[in-house]
């Protein structure tokens, strides 16, 4: 497929375009994109062009078929419905990519978007579009069950909070917070209650008090509230942070039990944290981000057998500028997704 339709992000705003698609080498997969997240990596991108950077095609959360194989693909074939996320290639001998966190690349993962082709040096382009081709170790089979416009944000806001839940053994007797109930935090919500936790939600907003109950949370604590913040103090094994802000730290990890972790993934800047407030109850600050093929597949599998996907709301591709304005101003619940299928 020499080219395929596609949304680029110009200074101008969101354009339907044409860009290239690579021929199949002999281990890729062409596939036909059909539902495509929006998530917050796109809004920085937009933000990137409107500031001076390249025009570029985002997207890197999506579902759809196979339309195509290269002669050495055996484990997919046309047809076969699949997922694709936003690490496309790696180096495959780090120490990372062989413990399966090809997420954390020492070379760095290929992105995307906007990263860099082992191959042929081009940049590339991502799935707000009609067709990608991906080599096979990257394409993740669908599990049948799973709503393929609900399983799109599984491929980054999910394994984003998937990995650090398992890493941290979430699981029947452990005390999780989520912070935030945003595209990150209502899937670390319904994760955790499926793993068997006790899940309570913070927020500073009463009224996501109800929204948060429906997603399966036990209980809720609005953090403008000094009484309910207090009455939690030193309760929680692992508190995942997913607001898109800067974390208040020393507030989060008061709320940390002992031996417990905070977990930030919603905001990736530079933060301040007083050692004094890791030392008593020796507490653990981590963060990470996306996820490897192991823990992806995983995820998948999990999903399916669970009935966990995202809360989503699809809109028509055509309106992508609406769905990155919605997002900024945070008139989301909880995952915008673009059926992109108009695109073929």
């Amino acid at each position: 497929m020499p080219t395929t339709s596609a949304l680029q992000l110009t200074a101008a705003g969101v354009v339907r375009t044409r860009v290239r698609r690579r021929e199949l080498r002999p281990d890729d997969v062409a596939v036909a994109v059909a539902f495509c997240g929006v998530c917050g990596t796109d809004l920085h991108a937009r933000d990137a062009v409107r500031a001076g950077g390249e025009p570029v095609v985002p997207g890197h959360e999506a579902t759809g078929s196979v339309v195509a194989v290269g002669e050495a693909v055996t484990s997919l074939a046309v047809g076969d419905a699949v997922a694709v996320g936003n690490v496309v290639d790696s180096c495959g001998t780090c120490p990372m990519c062989r413990a399966g966190q090809e997420n954390f690349c020492e070379r760095f993962p290929t992105l995307t978007y906007g990263g860099v082709d082992p191959v042929d040096g081009s940049t590339t382009q991502g799935l707000w579009s009609g067709a990608v081709v991906v080599r096979e170790t990257f394409v993740h089979r669908l599990p049948a069950g799973l709503d393929p416009a609900a399983a799109a944000p599984l491929l980054c806001a999910g394994v984003t909070v998937w990995e650090p839940l398992r890493a941290l053994g979430v699981g029947p007797g452990t005390e999780l917070a989520v912070s935030g109930v945003g595209g990150l935090g209502h899937l670390a919500v319904r994760l955790g209650v499926a793993l068997g936790a006790r899940v309570t939600v913070l927020t500073r907003t009463p009224a996501k008090t109800a929204d948060a109950l429906a997603l399966g949370a036990h209980a809720v604590v609005v953090t403008s509230d000094e009484a309910a913040v207090a009455a939690v103090r030193g309760r929680f094994d692992v508190v995942l942070d997913t607001t898109p802000r800067a974390p208040d730290l020393a507030s989060l990890l008061r709320v940390v039990a002992l031996d417990g972790t905070l977990c930030v993934l919603g905001a990736l800047e530079r933060v301040e944290v007083d050692v004094l407030d890791l030392l008593v109850g020796r507490k653990r600050l981590t963060s990470g981000g996306s996820g490897g093929l192991r823990s992806t597949r995983e995820l998948l599998a999990f999903c399916a057998q669970h009935g966990v996907a995202a809360q989503v709301q699809v809109l028509p591709a055509g309106r992508a500028d609406e769905a990155l304005e919605r997002l900024e101003r945070g008139d989301v619940r909880h995952r915008l997704v673009l059926d992109t299928r108009e695109l073929a």
